[in-house]
C-alpha cells in the first residue's frame, strides 16, 4: 500500500501539467473566485500544459531520426547526454530515494521560498523528478542512506529549486517586460551565460525579431514558415550525408528519404507552433492563480515555469539558438576528441531546448549577436560539463547516457567532489550550511528588499 500511494505523489508531481492544474486551483481557491472561475482557471491551465508537452512530443519524434542520421552521417560513438534516458536507468536503483526526495524537496522549496530571498515557486515537474534523482545517486553514493539521504537530498532540492530562477530573473525581467513569472528549468547556467555573452557582445546588435527580409521574401516573417524551410534545408543536408539506403531502410520505412527529411522538417515547425500555443494558454491562466498562493503562503513569490514560456517572446532567436548551440556541440566533441576525453555527442533534443532557450536569453542582451554566440557558449558548456559529472555517478557514470543540462551538471559536480574528498559528512555541513546562510541573508532583508533578485 505505502509503495502505491509513494508511485501516485511521483506520478502526480512529475507531471507538469497536473502540478500547474494543482497550483492554479489551490491558487483560485485562495483568491475565493467562484466556482465557475476556478473550474475554468484549473481546466485550462491543465490544457495549456498538455498541449505544450504535445507540441514537445512533436518536436522529439521529429529531432529522433535527425540525431540518428547525423551518427551515420560522420559515423561518430560516444556518449549522448540525455535526462530521460539517465532517469530511467536510475530509477530501478534509486526509485524510493528519487520519491522521496522530490516530495520533500517541493515542500522545501516553498519553505525556502518563504524565508529566504529566493522567491520562486519551482514548478517543472519532470525537472524536479530528474534532479532529485541525480541527488539521489550521488548521496547514495556518498554513503548517506535513511532518513539522513531524505532530509538532506530534500534540503539541496529545495535551495536547487529556488537558487536557479533566482538567478535566471534579471534576464526574464528584460524578456517579459516585467516580474509577473520566474523561470524553472535546470540549464539556467548555459542561460545565464547566453545572457552574459549577449551584453558583452551585443551593443548596437538589432533584435532577432527586426531581422528584415527582402520584399519578395516578405512571408519568411512567419517564424512558422522560416523554422519549416530552415530546418527543411539542414534535414536534406544531412539526410543526404547519411545516404538513401540507411534511411530508407532504417528509418522511414520505406518513403523516399528526401520526402521522408521534408516531412520532417515541417513536423518539428507544427511542434514548436504548438508549443507557442499552449504557452499563451498556460500564461494567461497560471499567473493571475499564482496570485492567490503569492499572496498568502509565500508573500511576493512567482510561479517558475519550464522554458517554452520564453519562446513566444523571440521565435527567431528560439531557431538561430538550436543552430548554433549545435554548432558549439560540435566543435566541442571534436575538442574532447582531439583531447583524448571521454566523447560526448551533440544530443539533438537537449541542444534544442536549451539552445533555442539560450538564443532568447542572448537577444535580450545583445541582439542577433547575443543570441548567435551565447547559445554557442551553451552548447560548449552542456557539452563540457557532463565529462566531469560522469565520475561522480558511481556505477551510472560508466553508462553511455547522462544528465545533459547544465546545472545537473554543476550541482552534481559540486556535491559529487565534496563527497569524494569528505565523505557524507562533507556533504551534509555543504547542504546544510547553504540552507542556514540563505535563512540568515533572507532575514537580515528589509521588508521592502525581500523581492529583489540577484542581479546580472
Amino acid at each position: 500500500m505505502g509503495e502505491r500511494f509513494l508511485k501516485l505523489m511521483m506520478d502526480i508531481l512529475s507531471q507538469p501539467a497536473v502540478l500547474i492544474a494543482l497550483i492554479s486551483f489551490i491558487g483560485l481557491v485562495m483568491q475565493k473566485k467562484p466556482a465557475s472561475e476556478i473550474v475554468k482557471g484549473t481546466t485550462k491551465s491543465f490544457l495549456g500544459f498538455l498541449v505544450i508537452a504535445a507540441g514537445a512530443g512533436i518536436l522529439v519524434g521529429s529531432l529522433e531520426p535527425f540525431g540518428k542520421m547525423f551518427q551515420e552521417a560522420f559515423n561518430v560513438n560516444g556518449v549522448v547526454p540525455n535526462n530521460e534516458a539517465i532517469v530511467a536507468m536510475a530509477l530501478t536503483e534509486y526509485g524510493s530515494a528519487t520519491a522521496l526526495i522530490m516530495f520533500f524537496g517541493m515542500l522545501a522549496n516553498i519553505l525556502v521560498a518563504r524565508f529566504t530571498p529566493f522567491k520562486y515557486i519551482f514548478l517543472t515537474g519532470h525537472h524536479t523528478l530528474y534532479m532529485a534523482c541525480m541527488l539521489a545517486i550521488i548521496l547514495v553514493v556518498s554513503g548517506l542512506k535513511g532518513v539522513s539521504l531524505v532530509v538532506v537530498g530534500s534540503i539541496a532540492l529545495g535551495l536547487i529549486m529556488a537558487i536557479f530562477p533566482a538567478i535566471a530573473q534579471p534576464f526574464m525581467r528584460k524578456i517579459v517586460g516585467n516580474d509577473s513569472v520566474g523561470f524553472g528549468h535546470f540549464s539556467t547556467l548555459g542561460y545565464a551565460l547566453s545572457g552574459v555573452v549577449g551584453k558583452v557582445v551585443g551593443k548596437g546588435s538589432k533584435s532577432t525579431e527586426e531581422i528584415k527580409f527582402p520584399k519578395g521574401l516578405g512571408f519568411l516573417r512567419d517564424s512558422s514558415v522560416t523554422i519549416a524551410l530552415t530546418m527543411a534545408v539542414l534535414y536534406v543536408v544531412i539526410a543526404l550525408f547519411a545516404g538513401p539506403s540507411y534511411v530508407e531502410t532504417e528509418l522511414s520505412n520505406g518513403t523516399h528519404y528526401l520526402v521522408f527529411s521534408v516531412i520532417q522538417a515541417v513536423t518539428f515547425a507544427a511542434g514548436v507552433f504548438v508549443i507557442l500555443s499552449g504557452v499563451r494558454l498556460v500564461l494567461a491562466e497560471i499567473v493571475p492563480a499564482f496570485k492567490g498562493i503569492s499572496n498568502k503562503l509565500v508573500p511576493n513569490s512567482k510561479p517558475a515555469l519550464d522554458c517554452p514560456v520564453v519562446f513566444p517572446y523571440a521565435p527567431n532567436a528560439v531557431l538561430i539558438g538550436f543552430f548554433c548551440s549545435f554548432l558549439g556541440g560540435i566543435v566541442g566533441m571534436a575538442i574532447l576528441g582531439i583531447a583524448g576525453a571521454v566523447i560526448i555527442l551533440p544530443g539533438v533534443v537537449p541542444h534544442f531546448f536549451t539552445g533555442a532557450t539560450a538564443g532568447v536569453f542572448g537577444n535580450a542582451t545583445g541582439g542577433i549577436r547575443g543570441a548567435t554566440i551565447g547559445s554557442f557558449a551553451n552548447g560548449l558548456l552542456i557539452t563540457f560539463l557532463p565529462v566531469f559529472l560522469m565520475p561522480v555517478l558511481g556505477d551510472l557514470g560508466f553508462a553511455n547516457t547522462t544528465f545533459s543540462d547544465s546545472d545537473f551538471g554543476a550541482a552534481g559536480i559540486l556535491l559529487g567532489n565534496a563527497a569524494n574528498y569528505f565523505g557524507s559528512i562533507g556533504v551534509t555541513i555543504l547542504v546544510i550550511g547553504a540552507a542556514l546562510i540563505s535563512v540568515a541573508f533572507g532575514f537580515k532583508q528589509k521588508p521592502k528588499d525581500q523581492n529583489k533578485e540577484i542581479q546580472a
